[in-house]
């Protein structure tokens, strides 16, 4: 059965990195907002609203239904996002997993936000402080939380994969 796993967390948490090694451990597809946002606005289509969103999860529920796994990567900050990610799952009939990445050491996510590459062209990264000012509801509901702090991508890859199963 296809699955998606849907990431969630704030820039520089080490959520791209993980969801894109995930992506390659599994044979997923991996869809990341920044991507088509990013595409959206080299097409000359500033948009700021859900236009980057509802592509994904366009393509998440063309994949699924093909029955290919995807690892959707997103700040997905709200429970509307959140919601919409479920309901491409269960549209397509996959199995649905909600992971949210942190960085439970605010220096080291600050280093990070502030020292990380950029490998999207034309990418503009916020900076910390609007990270800290970044609106992200409160979860109403289970996920798997992956705390990055202190730890290697290959560490929080495994502790991912092993709850997983």
């Amino acid at each position: 059965m296809s699955r998606l796993i849907a990431f969630a967390g704030l820039p520089g948490t080490g959520k791209s990195t993980l969801s894109r090694a995930l992506a390659q451990a599994l044979g997923a597809t991996w869809i990341r907002i920044d991507h088509i946002e990013q595409a959206l606005r080299d097409a000359g289509i500033a948009d700021d609203g859900p236009a980057g969103y509802l592509a994904g999860y366009a393509v998440a529920r063309a994949n699924l239904s093909l029955g290919l796994s995807v690892v959707a990567d997103s700040v997905n900050p709200l429970r509307i996002t959140r919601n919409a990610w479920r309901d491409a799952a269960h549209a397509a009939g996959a199995a649905f997993i909600e992971v949210e990445v942190v960085c439970s050491d605010a220096d080291e996510h600050r280093r990070r936000v502030e020292t990380r590459a950029i490998d999207i062209p034309g990418l503009v990264p916020p900076d910390w402080d609007a990270v800290q000012r970044r609106e992200y509801e409160g979860w109403d509901r289970p996920r798997l939380v992956i705390d990055t702090a202190g730890r290697s991508l290959d560490a929080s890859l495994a502790e991912l994969r092993a709850a997983l199963g």
